[in-house]
């Protein structure tokens, strides 16, 4: 009788165990996943930058606010615009920060926007350990809201939101809070953090064993947001009832196109004042086509030069500056002019709309 009662007892803490352990491992991998993003060393990068690109020519205000525990670091751009037609709010992708974006930015400043963007949680120059996950990026833009929205300078402009991955997703989800936004533009979202989390497990794992991890990334998920778990961006977009813009690349594999994009939910949106674009063509990937099709041309052939020239040789720091150096950087920076132009007509429409609206 004792004997069969330690083997029924072995045989209930062998599962318990190995769910221990399971957890436990979970948590390590979505540590790994949501570690802290960080701007690349100038000198290794053939890209813009605010400093020294752009900081002599705009001028910049460094603001700060707070998300959770962490303080946050927002910049305003385009201060020197005497009207700016909208307050453009840009929330960027996970694993970076705003001036990853800076040309596509600076464009707005260009054309009348005041731009406020920061960087998120745990990316760059704000505070955090890590990224935390999918969620965080609506959590954050909500808190951005926020604060513009007590900001005397921020508050007596309309509101458009431009976001890219983890910031499309969030220019999408934060519309389930009631902020006063005229229109959103949302580029590589994903619709429902988890069905993202499990398509990366996928990716990461492989199927067999990312589709073990799904119950326990969705305990760690549900553990980490809370109330907020459950925040998506179909219900966000439904809820509001504004102007969204939905872009995706065809070719998007990282937030794919096919089976977790926002593009791919069209069915579940009822917002009748969406608009849906597919980018196709070579460079419809995550986010190539931010630059032109000359641009992207020159970055993948001088990738395959250099791999060719160099291979997998030890490269001093000297010799790794001289090679990016001699990149031909108005080339690299070209962005795509056509892309920019639609987000500004489809906030442009949206702003006229709500001004007739208002004088009647």
């Amino acid at each position: 009788m004792a004997k069969s009662r330690r083997k029924l007892l072995l045989l209930l803490a062998v599962p318990v165990l190995l769910c221990i352990i399971a957890s436990l491992i979970t948590v390590m991998v979505m540590r790994s996943q949501f570690g802290r993003g960080a701007y690349p060393d100038p000198s290794y990068s053939a890209y813009y930058w605010y400093e020294p690109d752009y900081c002599n020519a705009y001028p910049r205000e460094n603001v700060q606010f707070q998300s959770g525990e962490n303080t946050l670091q927002g910049y305003l751009y385009g201060l020197e615009n005497p009207e700016p037609k909208a307050l453009l709010v840009f929330a960027h992708g996970i694993g970076a920060g705003h001036e990853s974006y800076i040309n596509q930015l600076i464009w707005m400043v260009d054309h009348n926007y005041l731009v406020f963007a920061y960087d998120a949680t745990g990316s760059c120059t704000s505070e955090g350990s890590g990224t935390v996950g999918l969620v965080q990026s609506a959590l954050d833009l909500h808190c951005a809201l926020t604060y513009a929205e007590g900001d005397e300078r921020l508050n007596t402009l309309p509101v458009v939101l431009l976001g890219h991955s983890w910031g499309g997703y969030a220019v999408s989800a934060v519309q389930n809070f009631d902020h006063e936004i005229t229109a959103a533009c949302s580029i590589s979202g994903y619709a429902y953090p988890l069905e993202m989390l499990n398509l990366g497990a996928e990716q990461v794992m492989g199927k067999p064993l990312g589709t073990l991890f799904r119950p326990f990334a969705w305990g760690y998920h549900q553990l980490t947001f809370g109330e907020y778990a459950g925040l998506n961006a179909v219900d966000g977009i439904n809820h509001s009832g504004i102007p969204t813009l939905v872009i995706h690349g065809e070719k998007d594999t990282f937030v794919d196109y096919q089976r977790v994009s926002i593009l791919s939910k069209q069915e579940e949106i009822t917002n009748p004042n969406v608009q849906f674009l597919t980018l196709t063509g070579e460079f419809a990937n995550h986010d190539d086509f931010f630059n032109s099709d000359a641009s992207n041309a020159y970055i993948q052939q001088w990738n395959e030069e250099m791999d060719a020239r160099y291979g997998k040789q030890k490269l001093s720091d000297a010799e790794r500056k001289a090679i990016y150096a001699a990149a031909d950087k108005t080339v690299v920076n070209d962005y795509n002019t056509d892309l920019l132009e639609t987000i500004d007509a489809f906030y442009t429409e949206a702003l006229t709309e709500t001004e007739s609206s208002a004088a009647e």
